[in-house]
């Protein structure tokens, strides 16, 4: 007989936790199954926080959660995020969540408790979101994998969730495995996931020169080969950095769904959640349009690449998990903003909505990034799930 979860949480990666979760529904497809529950989602009867002590606004209840009980799986309680999911490292106002497996380092985020209550083996998968990498990033760190859903895909539902962005906001899975992930895919969506071979599948490698460290470039590159040992046909790829699109794009919608809040001279974020959205609020009509004119170009830029490549793979991460505190990471090409390094290599597929999966790698602490064609996720995740199986 297994042994209970550890729910001692020296991690801090639990926002709530009921006495008694709440129960899914007997008898469904995701019955046995166990949940977390980001803490941007609407529960009834449970807080919701966001991670912050400011105020934040109602949500209502989570369409996306109420199904998934519904289909059978079971809600253990909420976890911590990035406050308000504004960032890439866990860091919040309830004393910050770290690593599962070294103390010292951060999760990553937003969805940061998400990552580490699957990692620990507390749940069986975790409900999180992305907006420019919040499920990917800390899925890689953690050494969990993680599926960000096209955009708008009809079963993965934000209502009854705070927004951060809502043109790049996603909720999607966190899980140990894949094999979980397209389980509760396919209970959403009513259709089976089938394994899809590699043979003859055109895979655009995005490795940019200097991006990354050596440890993230070789488990890349190792990724790629053995995608080639399996028939894939793998070709390097260029797509541009597109911070300067989505950018101005989140801050400035995230400074509008927390207006209310800015209104006071210290509504109880941290300093550099503060900063963050009061600099979307300065933004002008202008400045916000020509990001939006800017994210068209790189669409059309996108959907050229995926008429020569069906799937593109990517790393996750810049490196492997920084130290808590640490503000820059060195990468091939020099010392660099942790937030720039990180969300260069994610945020480009949430500000242009395609289904993307984050995969463990060889290397600890290190995932990469397999990118499918829009509306093309349960393909993507065939393939993910043949991967998987063969590894």
């Amino acid at each position: 007989m297994s042994s209970p979860p550890d729910f001692s949480d020296p991690q801090r990666a639990w926002a709530y936790r009921p006495a008694e979760p709440l129960a899914g529904a007997a008898g469904g497809p995701l019955s046995g199954l166990t949940f977390s529950v980001k803490d941007l989602f609407g529960v009834p009867g449970w807080p919701l926080t966001a991670s912050t002590r400011a105020p934040v606004p109602e949500v209502g209840e989570s369409v996306l959660v109420r199904r998934l009980l519904e289909l059978g799986a079971s809600a253990v309680g909420k976890t911590h995020l990035h406050e308000v999911a504004l960032g890439i490292t866990g860091l919040n106002g309830y004393g910050s969540t770290t690593h599962p497996f070294d103390a010292q380092r951060v999760p990553g985020g937003s969805s940061s408790g998400a990552a580490v209550s699957v990692a620990l083996e507390q749940v069986d998968f975790a409900l999180g979101t992305d907006t420019g990498g919040s499920i990917r990033v800390p899925a890689a760190w953690c050494g969990v994998a993680g599926y960000k859903p096209t955009k708008g895909h009809p079963d993965w539902s934000t209502q009854g969730a705070l927004p951060l962005s809502w043109t790049c906001d996603h909720a999607g899975p966190l899980a140990r495995n894949l094999a979980t992930i397209t389980r509760v895919q396919a209970a959403l969506t009513g259709r089976p996931i089938q394994p899809q071979g590699w043979t003859g599948v055109r895979v655009g490698l995005w490795l940019p020169e200097g991006w990354t460290d050596d440890a993230v470039r070789d488990a890349t590159l190792a990724f790629a080969a053995d995608l080639e040992r399996r028939g894939a046909e793998v070709t390097p790829v260029h797509l541009p950095e597109m911070l300067d699109a989505y950018s101005p794009i989140v801050l400035s919608e995230a400074a509008q769904v927390h207006a209310e809040a800015l209104q006071q001279a210290d509504p109880g974020f941290q300093p550099f959640t503060l900063s963050a959205l009061r600099q979307g609020a300065a933004l002008t009509e202008a400045e916000v349009q020509q990001a939006f004119d800017r994210r068209t170009d790189y669409a059309w830029l996108l959907n050229g690449v995926f008429m020569a490549f069906d799937v593109l793979l990517a790393p996750a991460v810049p490196t492997p998990p920084p130290l808590i505190g640490q503000d820059e990471v060195t990468v091939g090409e020099g010392v660099l903003p942790l937030r720039r390094a990180v969300l260069r290599l994610t945020a480009p597929f949430s500000l242009l909505g395609v289904p993307t999966v984050s995969l463990p790698t060889a290397a600890p602490s290190v995932g990469v990034q397999l990118i499918g064609r829009h509306g093309e996720d349960d393909r993507l995740l065939g393939l993910g799930l043949a991967w998987e199986q063969g590894t």
